[in-house]
């Protein structure tokens, strides 16, 4: 007996060893070009605890659509530290480089981790190109959709190049002109014109009335699920919310689409491209539910994605080719099923602890907090109405006591975690790899094992049969190689929120403008495919544009 059960883990082993040879590959190992469309989903600041309590809750451990995909882990830190902000990892996940704390779609200054590609001198904080943008030059079709504004951090990453992730002036323009197809979430205050000298406002700094310009570039712009579900066009520009988007739990349902919604919509108008199409989806509030520890947003939003995730597949299962991928850029919150009440009963406890109460739940604890925080008198009724759970008298003094919304929120949330038996550990970022999922039509397409967040993006571009680096060295030709081609070049800096940058060449003067994807020449306008980057010290443009100065 011992030598047959040893006989058979031997046969199953090698079976097992065998079939993930025949059912998956290294990025090296990839063929490049065996996908036509490109779909990545990406759900924000989500360890794979949420996915297992959303198992629970939601499906009764029955498989969610992410399940029959996962391929790996991904390892999300930056390039010089463990525990990635969005920014980075985002930039990681759209472009294949890892770079710094705060920084969008542009390379690093310091290189210091394992799995981080070097960087030259002349390159730090260059812009680098995203998956988004070499499918745009391709000719393909391409958008991107997210639950928070779409300046966001995840959003900016494909499609704008800024050294701070809330320069939200800068991002918005540039997605703006970037020239995309799709562009479907919240945010419409950031693109309204104003002239914020904070800082640190996300306001827009240069007056300029960005709906406006939307409108001047040809695009639809819808604001609820009617005109979202009605429109058809090649460009659509849907505002569903002046900021971010409500929690999927929370949305009124004939305002704003749900993501499936969303992804199912840009689907079918990207999808008339012949060339193909190129789509990012975010999850953007699974993280932010993360950051306040509320166990109910966190994983009603995970849901919301899931059924994203399965509108995604439905496609890809119709198309083949179509490759879809499924990830997080880092994971938030430290969620743990079972916290310190369980340290010594852990194996007793029936699944229905740490369940039921969630499935009570019929509003997120922000949404209720906010009912409560002008009527305070009713906090008990509306807790165990819209939560499923009863405050005890030490939670109404809290929350009589507390000051705003965000107070009592932290109270329900922390009410909803004990009496669910489930842990925090921050209310930050943490540091731990993430589950990476992959679905083409051929297995042998299918990246698998612990990869860096950055190979996502050399997959993707691989994928579509794209260079990374050479549409980089196409879409951003810096200042010093502008000046070695013999064109002079002069930044005006006197209007500083908009600088202009005057090329010379043969007596003839070109005029280009930051964040634009034209330039003014003989008193005319002329559009060329990328846009004009400016990190401060140097700017960058298009080879495509230079290729007009004579």
């Amino acid at each position: 007996m011992k030598k047959f059960a040893l006989a058979s883990i031997i046969l199953s082993a090698t079976m097992f060893s065998t079939n993930q040879e025949l059912f998956s590959a290294k990025l090296e190992e990839i063929k490049p070009g065996f996908a036509k469309n490109v779909i990545v989903l990406i759900s924000d600041g989500t360890p794979v605890s949420t996915t297992t309590l959303a198992r629970w809750v939601y499906n009764d451990g029955k498989p969610l659509n992410v399940d029959e995909i996962v391929t790996g882990m991904s390892r999300t830190h930056n390039s010089d530290t463990a525990i990635a902000d969005s920014a980075p990892a985002g930039t990681a996940i759209a472009t294949g480089w890892k770079t710094q704390d705060k920084l969008i779609g542009v390379k690093p200054a310091a290189a210091t981790l394992y799995g981080a590609k070097e960087v030259k001198e002349d390159d730090k904080l260059a812009p680098a190109a995203s998956v988004l943008e070499a499918a745009k030059l391709m000719g393909k079709a391409v958008g991107v959709i997210a639950t928070s504004e779409i300046t966001h951090a995840t959003p900016a990453d494909f499609t704008a190049h800024s050294t701070h992730r809330n320069n939200y002036s800068d991002i918005g323009e540039q997605q703006v002109f970037q020239g995309m197809n799709v562009i479907f979430g919240g945010g419409k205050s950031f693109f309204n014109p104003s002239n914020d000298k904070d800082d640190r406002s996300k306001n827009r700094t240069d007056g300029e009335d960005m709906v406006e310009a939307i409108k001047n570039q040809n695009y639809k712009i819808v604001y609820d699920v009617n005109e979202m579900n009605s429109v058809d066009g090649e460009k659509v520009w849907g505002f569903f919310a002046e900021k971010d988007m409500d929690n999927d739990l929370d949305r009124d349902p004939k305002k704003q689409p749900s993501l499936a919604q969303m992804t199912e919509k840009a689907i079918d108008l990207l999808k008339k491209d012949k060339d193909g199409f190129f789509l990012m989806v975010e999850g953007s509030k699974v993280d932010w539910a993360s950051h306040a520890n509320s166990p109910v947003a966190q994983i009603s939003d995970y849901k919301a994605f899931d059924a994203a995730v399965g509108v995604a597949l439905d496609y890809a299962k119709k198309n083949k080719d179509t490759l879809v991928v499924v990830t997080t850029d880092h994971a938030t919150g430290g969620l743990t099923i079972g916290n310190a009440s369980t340290s010594k009963s852990y194996p007793e406890h029936p699944i229905e602890d740490f369940v039921s109460v969630l499935k009570k739940a019929k509003a997120t604890e922000g949404a209720v907090a906010k009912q409560i925080v002008g009527n305070k008198a009713e906090a008990k009724t509306l807790v165990l109405e819209k939560l499923g759970y009863e405050l005890s008298p030490e939670e109404l003094k809290e929350i009589d006591s507390a000051k705003n919304a965000g107070a009592i929120e932290t109270i329900l949330a922390n009410g909803m975690s004990s009496r669910s038996r489930l842990g925090w550990t921050t209310n930050g970022h943490t540091g731990e790899d993430v589950p990476f999922y992959a679905y083409t039509s051929n297995p042998q397409d299918t990246l698998s094992g612990t990869i860096q967040n950055s190979d996502i993006a050399l997959y993707m571009a691989k994928a579509i049969n794209a260079d990374l680096d050479k549409v980089t060295d196409e879409l951003f030709v810096s200042g010093k190689k502008i000046k070695a081609m013999g064109i002079d070049l002069k930044i005006d800096n006197s209007i500083v929120s908009n600088p202009k940058f005057i090329l010379s060449k043969n007596g003839k003067e070109y005029t280009f403008f930051e964040n634009k994807n034209y330039f003014e020449v003989d008193g005319k306008k002329q559009d060329f495919n990328g846009i004009v980057i400016y990190n401060e010290k140097e700017v960058f443009i298009p080879q495509a544009a230079l290729n007009k100065i004579k």
